[in-house]
């Protein structure tokens, strides 16, 4: 049900029939909906997986990209997220339907004029991640007081922890707690930097990734690799012993067989021989 905003012929908020309205960037819209009924042709479904994963992406971290990407569509139409959505969907996923996935080190969480961070890496102690960055020598005064916007991001959990007000850009690092349950899970980071005031923020560069599960799956499969190959060596060595000792065995037997036959030839050759009367 909808509600008129400043009397009849003001806006209206909410659903009515099939039209919707809402306020937009300070601008009173409405829009239809409707629910289509015709198959997908491949060219919707394309687009349709591509929004799947690039949301999939963008919700958990709605209130970075709002930040992020506010400043970016100041003065226009369009709002924060669609524009996250717009360039993600069209610079992040690779790959074809429909195994299409999101590209994280071309993935975008800010957008604006700032200076980026420079070379940034990261690296796990305990259960911190360090963000650290370069900070050249000739780094514009007015920017040494920039604040790291930090966000961590585990893609198997749909989980995220961020910091939007970090350590000096002059510092050159920081640190955040993250969940000790996630510690050994895989994460994908960013930073961006925001000024003093939030009249500027800086495009967003990918902090690299951890993969602390893939490594410890890696070094398991080299050491069932490597004992696998002992195991082989060990048993065809054993397996030479056994049929060294059976062939031993059988020697012994057979050498036993010999004998015997050799005696029992011996007795029936002094044995009386049978005479069998004639008919």
């Amino acid at each position: 049900m909808g509600s008129l905003k400043n009397g009849l012929f003001g806006g209206f908020y909410g659903r009515v029939g099939n039209l919707v309205g809402y306020e937009l960037n300070g601008k009173n819209v409405i829009r239809t909906i409707g629910h289509s009924t015709r198959p997908l042709s491949s060219a919707r479904k394309i687009n349709c997986d591509r929004m799947t994963i690039v949301n999939k992406f963008l919700r958990p971290i709605d209130q970075f990209i709002r930040l992020g990407f506010r400043l970016k569509v100041v003065g226009t139409d369009r709002n924060y997220y669609n524009e996250a959505v717009s360039y993600n969907k069209k610079h992040a996923v690779s790959g074809e339907y429909p195994n299409a996935q999101l590209d994280y080190p071309k993935a975008m969480v800010s957008m604006g004029s700032l200076l980026k961070a420079e070379s940034p890496q990261i690296q796990l102690i305990e259960t911190e991640i360090e963000f650290t960055w370069e900070v050249p020598a000739d780094l514009p005064w007015k920017n040494r007081n920039d604040r790291a916007m930090i966000l961590l991001y585990w893609p198997d959990q749909g989980q995220t922890t961020s910091c939007l007000s970090g350590s000096h850009r002059h510092e050159g690092k920081h640190r955040i707690q993250i969940d000790p349950n996630l510690v050994h899970e895989r994460i994908e980071a960013y930073i961006s930097f925001i000024n003093d005031d939030a009249t500027e923020v800086s495009d967003s560069v990918y902090a690299g990734s951890i993969h602390q599960n893939e490594l410890k799956e890696a070094a398991l499969v080299d050491h069932l690799s490597t004992n696998t190959s002992a195991n082989r060596i060990v048993k065809k060595q054993a397996v030479a012993k056994i049929n060294q000792v059976s062939k031993v065995k059988t020697t012994i037997k057979n050498q036993g067989h010999s004998r015997l036959n050799a005696k029992l030839k011996s007795r029936l050759q002094s044995a009386p021989k049978l005479k069998i009367p004639d008919k």
